[in-house]
């Protein structure tokens, strides 16, 4: 072989530094947060009490955060260890993964569009199941008390939601919630610092108008719709800067 197709192969194979280190940084990085991200999911989870925490897996925002992390911790590894050593095998692999999530985010978003009804009825349900499990979860508890909060809405579709739930259901007068919502469902003034927690006690026997005066009588699901249609770019934005590192 001669000195010219020695030279040749030797600037085909020759990596930038600038790009290599680059990607290696954004992978240990995202790497780190992955590690946080699973740790704080198991924590999480060992915590709770064990009919708890096997009561509604498929709410429980430890899990879908143990998910996330676990998948983020495996492609980021990939691509850190593949940058670092030039590893083609572990490169191609995290190319592939990126391409895979890229695809599932733009059918994802085709799909919510396109059957936009039945995407509706799905999110309904699982609003459901966690209005369901509310007691249940103290995770899942804090998360919907905090999405009702910031959004001033009550439960899925209506704050009547709240009857699907066996301690605000009005069938059992045993319960001192019976008939009732979360105080997260109320209006609070902004001039009281303290937080009155029996607002939402028998919310539920009251009409929309009635009701409406002590607590928020939206449901969660309309706040969030309205939300993304006056957010469009916003969001626009937001799936573009993450379409155009992958």
């Amino acid at each position: 072989m001669g000195k010219g197709e020695e030279g040749h192969i030797g600037k085909s194979n020759f990596v930038s530094p600038v790009v290599k280190y680059v990607l290696f940084f954004f992978n240990w990085l995202f790497w780190v947060i992955a590690l946080i991200l699973v740790s704080i999911a198991v924590y999480a989870r060992v915590a709770k009490h064990g009919e708890a925490a096997t009561a509604c897996l498929t709410v429980d925002p430890s899990i879908l955060l143990m998910v996330v992390g676990v998948l983020m911790f495996i492609i980021t590894f990939c691509g850190c260890v593949g940058s670092l050593r030039e590893n083609i095998c572990l490169l191609q692999t995290f190319c592939v993964c990126l391409s895979i999530i890229f695809l599932l985010q733009l059918a994802a978003g085709i799909l919510g569009f396109v059957f936009s009804d039945k995407a509706w009825q799905k999110v309904n349900k699982v609003v459901n199941k966690a209005i369901i499990h509310y007691r249940d979860d103290l995770d899942l508890q804090n998360l919907i008390d905090y999405g009702q909060r910031e959004y001033s809405c009550c439960g899925a579709v209506s704050y009547r939601d709240w009857s699907m739930n066996m301690y605000f259901n009005c069938s059992d007068s045993r319960s001192k919630e019976s008939c009732g919502v979360p105080f997260s469902c109320c209006l609070v003034s902004k001039d009281k610092s303290v937080i009155n927690t029996m607002c939402g006690y028998e919310m539920q026997k009251f009409g929309h108008d009635e009701a409406g005066q002590f607590i928020h009588t939206s449901g969660c699901l309309d706040k969030l719709v309205k939300w993304i249609r006056s957010n469009l770019f916003l969001l626009g934005g937001i799936a573009l800067g993450l379409a155009i590192p992958q």
